[in-house]
């Protein structure tokens, strides 16, 4: 096992030396580039990212890095988050908890340590989770425990796709993507002979102490070079009450009483002091450090580019309160005493290289030619105290080539191929995922035609997979295809309405279709199944945005079919003491609606003073009239925000709704309440590089709970917290 890890290491080393002296021989290739640029006005090399990686709407308002339209309405559920809302809304190390204010947006919340967005009421396998463009190549989509190599405040801007984002992406983005856009790879050269971010906060109730920081610094006329790292540090976290939610507090206590009753003191004093736990969660504390180097080669207009990162993090996996670790005969002492409870962590290291390149191609049918390589080599150790339980080895390379299309014609848009490879395997007692590999090819398709108030949006993708578990002997192959086609009017000024129909397939993963055996982290027995046929979702999509007045709005609604839906169900049966999960086939029916509002109350010279409003539902419901698993609850959010020079002032509450549409074994979560309040002082009069923010969160130390997450009943949210933190750009 180990000679086979080392060998797929080898040849993908071969391959990223190989994108290495593709790198240097770029320049090269890009001479004609260089002399067309040679006549742009000065300054080109410096134009913001903006012009070649992002688009805007009428009013400036950034929509997404997709390249060659003025819009993205096939994928009408878009947000964007800047670097002023990542550091106002930056909690925990993790990207799902940074994002849950957004529309349509959860997250599993695990652990601190590990929680990854949910979409739409979709997590997992539906959800890809991609630095600029390619895979974070983790396995944060394989189970709930494993985290996402993203440190959220190395991050200059998050773009969140909800809806179909298979059509750019790949078939595991069915349900949504994002895409966290960061600096590793410069792509203009700096104003200054150096610039420098730097970022450094701490809080209240985890006891936070972290630190982030780049350079990029300008080599002569066209070499940029960047470094940036960042390292944050908590303790267990604190709770606003009891750790365990009533209900299981109330099976813990009666179950204490049998104890006693039977004489079993010892017993009956654990499992009480185990219901009574409160104000912290027992083994949540993480700590994470991250190190990236880059090097940027701008040539005019062209643009080449590559980095080498690591990221390393060890964090701790909350346990269920009255369950131990008992696995057969290893759970048992002699004398077939079940040994002590043992705390499970979790310690992940991630190296990471990266090549990006953008070649101008001049006033012909096609104006750019983008490129982007990513190589992963990702290892996972889970602990059982002091013991290696089970370690999880992957290796990916993704690539991705896109031409686009310039815009100056009623036709708009662009074509790629993308490839991916995944070797997976795990050693250990609990390795519940045999060895596999999994290669991907498709090609893809974004075209935007017309000028006029109506236009017409249509993608397409065509994806080949293949899945084979080698010690099983099984191999699976998957041919699926995906489009959608909008229809787009703005016939009054600065107000975007469509509609949008989609088809989209997602092949099984090699985790739903090989688990068998124990996973120790999520303390449940997973069962996947080898004969899962594709997944299909049909979906319908209607979206007003834009501008009223000096505010902005936007309204979706939602409803995906989806055929053959795979979901991880709760069985009732026991395997080694555990409980099992199935991964199972349904059709399914999703419903939902998204909305906010930004609008200035009072805009005047000097201050501002503008009120946000957001709301999400989304309903889901199986063939067989039950609900499926772990469906976030509708949501509203409400604040007032007041804007000058040097200050901001904020203060928002955000409502959640009980849940209990539940499955057989699915627990129901009560409505809670966070009232949240910052202030962000700017002390530059004439300079915005400087930002202090003081905040407090759940001001009235609330014990919630989010019902995506698959630990909500012994795992709330974190209770009343104070920060500070400054961020630095020079």
């Amino acid at each position: 096992m180990i000679k086979h890890k080392t060998q797929t290491a080898s040849s993908h080393l071969a391959l990223t030396a190989a994108l290495g002296l593709a790198f240097v021989a770029t320049p090269a290739l890009a001479e004609t580039a260089e002399a067309e640029a040679a006549a742009q006005p000065a300054g080109g090399a410096q134009v913001e990212d903006d012009v070649h990686n992002r688009q805007t709407d009428g009013i400036g308002t950034i929509i997404v890095s997709a390249q060659g339209l003025k819009e993205l309405d096939v994928l009408a559920g878009t947000s964007v988050v800047e670097i002023r809302d990542i550091q106002r809304d930056a909690v925990t190390g993790q990207i799902g908890d940074l994002l849950t204010k957004i529309p349509g947006v959860s997250a599993t919340s695990f652990a601190p340590g590990s929680s990854r967005p949910v979409l739409r009421g979709q997590q997992g396998e539906r959800v890809r989770v991609l630095v600029d463009g390619v895979g974070t190549a983790d396995v944060s989509n394989t189970s709930v425990d494993h985290a996402t190599t993203i440190d959220p405040i190395t991050v200059e801007r998050i773009e969140v796709l909800r809806g179909p984002a298979v059509l750019l992406y790949g078939s595991q983005a069915i349900g949504g993507a994002v895409n966290v856009i960061d600096k590793r790879i410069p792509t203009r050269m700096p104003d200054e002979d150096f610039h420098f971010d730097g970022f450094a906060g701490i809080d209240s109730a985890t006891n936070l102490r972290t630190g982030a920081g780049s350079i990029d610094v300008g080599v002569g006329e066209s070499l940029v070079f960047h470094v940036d790292g960042s390292w944050r540090q908590t303790d267990d976290f604190e709770i606003g009450g009891f750790q365990v939610a009533p209900a299981l507090r109330a099976d813990l206590l009666a179950d204490a009483d049998e104890e006693a009753a039977e004489g079993e003191l010892e017993e009956a004093a654990e499992l009480r002091e185990a219901a009574n736990q409160r104000g912290t969660v027992p083994n949540s504390a993480m700590e994470s450090w991250t190190i990236n180097a880059g090097l940027g080669v701008i040539l005019g207009e062209s643009t080449f580019g590559a980095s080498l990162g690591w990221y390393d993090t060890t964090y701790g996996v909350p346990t269920r309160p009255g369950a131990g670790h008992h696995h057969g005969e290893e759970g048992e002492e002699e004398g077939g005493e079940e040994e002590g409870e043992e705390l499970v962590t979790i310690g992940l290291k991630q190296f990471r290289a990266d090549f990006k390149g953008d070649v101008f191609l001049g006033d012909g049918a096609f104006e750019r030619l983008k490129l982007r390589v990513g190589y992963s080599d990702y290892t996972h150790t889970e602990f059982e105290g002091a013991e290696v339980g089970t370690v999880f080895d992957s290796t990916s390379v993704e690539a991705r080539a896109e031409l686009v299309q310039n815009t100056g014609g009623t036709l708009r848009g662009s074509s790629g191929v993308q490839y991916q490879h995944r070797d997976f395997f795990a050693v250990g007692a609990e390795a519940y995922i045999p060895p596999n590999l999994t290669d991907q090819v498709a090609l893809f398709t974004l075209q935007e035609l017309g000028t006029g108030p109506f236009q017409i949006e249509a993608a397409g993708r065509a994806e080949f997979t293949k899945v084979k578990a080698q010690t099983l002997g099984i191999e699976r192959d998957f041919d699926t295809y995906s489009g959608a086609l909008g229809l787009v009017y703005e016939g009054i000024e600065g107000i975007r309405v469509g509609i949008n129909g989609s088809r989209a397939e997602r092949a099984p993963s090699a985790e739903e279709l090989f688990s068998d055996g124990p996973h120790i982290a999520t303390q449940a027995f997973e069962i996947g199944d080898p004969n899962l046929r594709t997944e299909t979702a049909w979906g319908l999509e209607a979206y007003a945005r834009g501008s009223i007045g000096a505010g902005t709005f936007s309204l979706t609604a939602f409803r995906q079919w989806f055929g053959n839906y795979i979901f991880l169900e709760e069985t009732g049966e026991e395997e080694d003491d555990l409980p099992v999960f199935q991964y199972l086939q349904q059709d399914a029916d999703f419903f939902g609606i998204e909305a906010d509002l930004n609008y200035p109350i009072i805009d005047g010279e000097g201050f501002r003073l503008i009120t946000d409003l957001r709301a999400s539902y989304v309903e889901a419901e199986l063939a067989d009239g039950t609900a499926v698993p772990r469906i976030p609850p509708l949501s509203l959010l409400g604040a007032l925000e007041a804007q000058t020079g040097a200050f901001d002032v904020r203060g928002e509450v955000q409502w959640f709704d009980k849940q209990d549409r539940t499955t057989a074994f699915e627990t129901p979560t009560d409505s809670f309440t966070l009232v949240n309040a910052l202030i962000a002082w700017r002390p530059l009069a004439d300079n915005q590089n400087v930002t202090v923010q003081l905040a407090a969160d759940n001001i009235f130390d609330v014990n919630g709970r989010r019902h995506a997450s698959f630990t909500k009943d012994f795992v709330p949210l974190v209770g009343r917290n104070f920060r500070a933190s400054v961020r630095l750009s020079f």
